[in-house]
């Protein structure tokens, strides 16, 4: 029998991430942010699916064989959990967070799934086909192993409904957007709202009183324009095709290509679809989408990387320049995620040249490698350029424990 969920005791949070063949997961302790245990599921339907447990004491174990489908993911995540005493079914946990990337317009906040919450998830689906249908896997199975226990999306999306009406809406025929939700919605919310706020505390100020430039540098990469704690523009749009140069996605581009390769090309939309999301960006331009690699290239003096390096940098400097405009007073420039964090050349060359807008890099401290917040600018910069890692998760775990313990 299950035991029955204590909000008095319970203090932990579970993090689920589930993608189309994966499940991400985190095991959380609010009452210090201490991560208890990590693990990740892979290629899940395959004969070679592969389960990573790492708990914060001890090694990291591993299963390998095939993993028929999510529920099957998940059950051996319990089971690997269950193994270190901190089990689906332990009184301790307070709630399941589950990362959902499109939440509409409709969900600003983390949300308590209900049956109507699952079937507006769903109703979501056109506009996120290839994330929204394994969120909503993930969600089903979770609340089928604890249908007492909370469960809570938290959606990527959600940082981004503040946005004003006129950086959210395209400039096309408002019956046919409404009819069919098209609109800037942006995505890596949960980052972008967790880096914004740690770069208030670097500064030493509110958040009410920061605005901040957020350049969230990933395979996926996204900028926002965050106003004392409000997200007020964002690159990505109606999906996250749009805005920066990516690993396999174009960013932005003229609409009329995809007209022209339908024509001229005689492509199809799903071959239109595959090649600006899977073989465009830095692969397209290159042939790699791991920075490291480029930049070895680079260094080689090989042509195609260095073009693709700097077509990367040119929309860098494209966005902090119109976000510099959008905000009107800007008090830091903020890199995160695995390129953002990692790597001090792309740092250095998307702020050069953006000396009229206060910013600069101090090269000592941009080489420095680190995995906690820090300042990058010279002493008296008049705009701060920082490195805040991000945290997803404990992003996740937050808003879902404050949820339940309201």
């Amino acid at each position: 029998m299950t035991p029955t969920h204590s909000t008095v005791e319970a203090s932990r949070v579970l993090v689920l991430n589930s993608g189309s063949s994966s499940v991400k997961y985190q095991l959380l302790d609010m009452r210090d942010r201490a991560r208890l245990a990590t693990g990740l599921v892979e290629r899940i339907g395959e004969e070679t699916s592969r389960l990573v447990h790492t708990p914060s004491a001890g090694a990291a174990r591993e299963r390998t064989g095939r993993i028929a489908d999510h529920e099957q993911a998940l059950k051996a995540a319990a089971e690997e959990l269950a193994a270190d005493g901190l089990g689906l079914d332990s009184p301790g946990l307070a709630a399941i967070g589950h990362r959902v990337v499109h939440g509409g317009l409709r969900f600003s906040e983390p949300t308590v799934v209900t049956d109507e919450v699952l079937e507006e998830i769903e109703r979501l689906v056109p506009v996120a086909p290839l994330h929204n249908p394994a969120n909503i896997t993930g969600i089903r199975t979770a609340r089928a192993l604890r249908p007492d226990l909370p469960q809570v999306a938290v959606f990527d999306t959600a940082f981004h409904t503040t946005m004003p009406e006129h950086a959210a809406r395209y400039a096309i025929d408002v019956e046919t957007a409404d009819a069919h939700r098209i609109r800037r919605y942006g995505f890596h919310g949960t980052s972008h709202a967790y880096v914004s706020r740690r770069a208030a505390e670097l500064l030493g100020r509110p958040v009410a009183d920061v605005n901040v430039i957020v350049l969230h540098l990933g395979n996926g990469a996204s900028a926002s324009a965050v106003a004392g704690g409000r997200c007020v523009e964002t690159s990505m749009g109606l999906t996250p095709l749009e805005g920066l140069v990516m690993g396999t996605r174009s960013g932005d581009i003229d609409p009329a290509v995809t007209f022209h390769l339908r024509r001229v090309a005689g492509m199809s939309a799903d071959e239109i679809d595959d090649l600006l999301n899977k073989r465009s960006g830095l692969v397209g331009l290159c042939g790699d989408n791991d920075m490291r690699e480029i930049r070895r290239r680079v260094e080689e003096g090989d042509e195609r990387a260095t073009l693709a390096f700097d077509i990367y940098v040119h929309r860098l400097k494209k966005y902090i320049g119109a976000y510099s405009a959008v905000l009107g007073r800007v008090d830091a420039v903020v890199f995160t995620a695995g390129v953002g964090e990692n790597s001090a050349p792309v740092r250095e060359a998307a702020i050069a040249g953006l000396e009229v807008f206060g910013l600069a890099v101090d090269p000592d401290r941009n080489a420095v490698r680190s995995g906690e917040p820090r300042l990058i600018s010279p002493d008296g910069a008049r705009v701060a350029v920082a490195v805040v890692p991000t945290d997803e998760e404990l992003e996740i775990a937050g808003q879902t424990f404050a949820l339940v313990h309201n």
